[in-house]
């Protein structure tokens, strides 16, 4: 454009060169050689010189103004009022609400295992048996002894309600008896602890040992598992003690499954653990259709603040210098539109966006794109 501004102004001075000279050569053709007639040549020649130049001015001035402008190519988006929550996210710990380790009661051998895995038992189902023979063994002579022991005491009560015999004998003969029947009692409570039982509704997760492996009270047989409710456990840093509240819905996020609940906190913990200084929350939920496993991974996100009519903007779009935080604008107060850095003040972060406390208003353009090449005053177009 400079080349085409100089082209024109050689242009203009070589117009006015040329009229000087036609006048000139109009005057000099003339007979009248008089000083007030030259004078009054010389005036019009002025003025004829003013009138150009004014025209020149005017011809500068327009090209100047019909100059390209670099404009930065940037793409906008409208600060507006919004609601606008913050999440606490931990990692939560998925536990079945009735998980048990299954062991007999007492010892011995494994001789039937009457369950599978994956089967689904109610609470006293048999699970499997231990070998009996001995305690079978015990519990007949015990019944021999019993009978042969009441049989003593009827006859005994009978000659005592006769009067007949001493008091000693029906004692003694009543004692033997009550011990008998008390004995035959422990063989068949042993008889029936050698029955692996299951103590909650549940499916039979794993069966731990085989037939003819040997069971006891401190040796697990099987794992019942209930997960039609679960119960999930998440830690929670000490600052956020007062923020959190039963009141408030969780989010809770299964990433495995795809899968997203809302539930309320069941518990919160009265201990700090000094180990890691969080305390600890408990959600108590429905899983039907046990596709929630234990130990699945998941996310909670607990809100801890929220504002219902807040100016939000990607925290992208913040930007920091020796002066605080700013950010870019569109100012559109000329004709030409230009960005303007306007400094903010910011409060919460969440999700990759930023509250905005102080600094920008609802309905003003905010560079969305482009922003990183502009500065201040830089002409703009969207």
């Amino acid at each position: 454009m400079k080349t085409n501004t100089s082209y024109t102004m050689k242009n203009i001075n070589l117009l006015f060169i040329a009229g000087i000279s036609l006048l000139m050569a109009s005057c000099s053709g003339t007979v009248d050689n008089s000083p007030e007639a030259k004078r009054k040549q010389l005036s019009e020649l002025k003025q004829q010189k003013q009138q150009l130049e004014i025209e020149i001015t005017q011809l500068e001035d327009e090209l100047d103004a019909d100059r390209d402008i670099e404009y930065i190519n940037i793409k906008t988006t409208t600060a507006q009022q919004q609601l606008f929550e913050h999440f606490i996210e931990v990692t939560g710990k998925v536990e079945a609400d009735q998980e048990v380790n299954v062991s007999p009661e007492g010892s011995g051998i494994i001789t039937e295992i009457l369950v599978k895995e994956g089967q689904f038992v109610t609470k006293g189902t048999k699970l499997a048996s231990l070998n009996t023979d001995m305690l079978e063994q015990n519990i007949e002579e015990a019944k021999i002894s019993l009978e042969l022991a009441q049989t003593t005491f009827d006859r005994q009560k009978n000659l005592w309600d006769q009067k007949i015999g001493s008091e000693i004998q029906f004692i003694q003969a009543k004692s033997n008896k009550e011990s008998m029947e008390r004995r035959l009692e422990s063989l068949l409570a042993q008889k029936d602890m050698a029955q692996v039982k299951s103590p909650v509704d549940g499916t039979v997760d794993m069966i731990f040992l085989k037939n003819g492996e040997i069971a006891g009270p401190q040796i697990p047989f099987a794992r019942v598992v209930n997960i039609n409710k679960i119960k999930i456990y998440g830690d929670i840093a000490e600052t956020y003690l007062t923020k959190v509240d039963k009141k408030e819905n969780v989010v809770v996020e299964f990433p495995a499954i795809d899968r997203q609940l809302t539930s309320k906190i069941d518990q919160i913990g009265n201990y700090i653990d000094p180990n890691n200084r969080t305390f600890r929350v408990r959600l108590n939920v429905d899983n039907k259709d046990n596709l929630i496993k234990p130990n699945m991974i998941s996310i909670l996100k607990i809100r801890d603040y929220v504002a219902d009519s807040a100016i939000v903007m990607p925290s992208l779009l913040v930007k920091h210098d020796f002066k605080g935080e700013y950010t870019f604008v569109v100012d559109d107060s000329q004709d030409v539109k230009k960005a303007k850095k306007v400094y903010i003040k910011t409060g919460v972060s969440n999700n990759n966006m930023t509250e905005i406390t102080e600094g920008i208003a609802a309905g003003m353009l905010v560079i969305s794109e482009g922003f990183d090449q502009v500065i201040d005053g830089t002409p703009v177009k969207y």
